[in-house]
């Protein structure tokens, strides 16, 4: 388990002190994959060269199975560090170096025979599935085989915890899918504790379990990924679930319209809209006034606000309706949204 506790981290610059991280704590289990996010400039790669310690924290701690690393001698840190490796956007590779020889190099560092590691480095490439490139040269790949060399390099020293910053950022859609399904599998495979960071909210939905949003330097919100889309609290929440813009404008009320608050947890998502269906099961025709959901694979998440006309009656058939879906939270407001 990692855990920050008080983790804070500041830069001396020109312009004055720059405060890139500040009292942030988290908890990250052993054998999951989590995603922090935010924009350009929140202190995502800061932090995560505070968790191997290429960047020391000003304060705070990270600890990790129980281990302060802040607290270890440089030896001792070396050592933690052959169980926690990186992968970067600019793959990082030796432009000089075969791919074999590239996933060799941490092997060779650490000791092992040239036999070995050229055997070892070769079933690496099998598992990302590039053993015909092991001969190859960097300038002759893609940038998703790169990744892929690079991720066979980064599992050489049969780590623990694989630190992905911005990996996929130089990808693009097709092949960003690719890798996460790669980074997936080898979460599954290997047990290895995943940290991804990124500004891509697409690449979140895909593989990570929960997630932290950092902004400024401060964690705005953590918890379980479907949740936090679900109902964003911060601003800097809304602005990364929501990038098309979040403020909801609602026209004025009218008549006997009542107003119903529905929240989308992680519904099942079906080919006919579900208010369209509402209104053929039990024949109450619901006005949307504004909405904010959105999908992550085959589930709903988000908000969205009707008007319902006839009273005490109609509203208690929508809540039933709704709630009978599913994942799915209806409350009438008043006043406001």
């Amino acid at each position: 388990m990692i855990e920050l506790k008080h983790l804070s981290k500041s830069f001396v610059t020109a312009d004055g002190k720059v405060e890139a991280l500040k009292d942030v704590n988290l908890t990250i289990r052993n054998g999951e994959i989590y995603g922090i996010i935010g924009m350009s400039g929140a202190g995502k790669s800061t932090l995560v060269r505070c968790i191997n310690m290429l960047e020391r924290p000003t304060e705070g701690s990270v600890i990790i199975d129980d281990r302060d690393i802040g607290a270890l001698s440089e030896n001792e840190l070396r050592r933690i560090r052959r169980n926690i490796t990186m992968i970067f956007q600019g793959f990082n590779l030796l432009m000089q170096r075969t791919c074999l020889k590239n996933v060799c190099f941490p092997l060779e560092l650490a000791g092992m025979n040239r036999a070995e590691a050229k055997k070892k480095a070769m079933e690496l490439l099998e598992t990302v599935g590039l053993p015909d490139k092991a001969n190859s040269y960097p300038a002759q790949l893609s940038g998703g085989q790169k990744q892929r060399v690079a991720i066979a390099r980064a599992l050489a020293t049969e780590p623990e915890v694989l630190l992905c910053d911005e990996a996929t950022s130089a990808l693009d859609p097709k092949t960003t899918h690719s890798i996460l399904k790669l980074i997936r599998e080898i979460n599954r495979n290997f047990g290895i504790t995943v940290i991804i960071i990124t500004h891509q909210m697409s690449v979140i939905e895909e593989v990570c379990e929960r997630v932290a949003i950092l902004d400024e330097g401060v964690v705005v919100e953590e918890g379980e990924v479907g949740s936090v889309f679900a109902n964003p609290r911060s601003a800097a929440a809304r602005r990364l679930v929501f990038p098309e813009g979040n403020e909801i404008i609602v026209p004025e009320e009218s008549g006997d319209e009542r107003r119903l608050r529905v929240v989308f947890n992680g519904a099942e998502a079906t080919t006919k809209p579900l208010i369209t269906q509402m209104a053929v099961d039990v024949g109450i025709a619901a006005n949307i006034l504004s909405a904010s959901t959105r999908c992550i694979g085959d589930k709903v998440f988000g908000n969205m606000l009707l008007g319902v006309d006839g009273g005490e009656e109609a509203v208690a058939k929508v809540c039933d309706y709704l709630q009978k879906a599913g994942e799915i939270v209806v409350e009438e407001v008043k006043n406001d949204v």
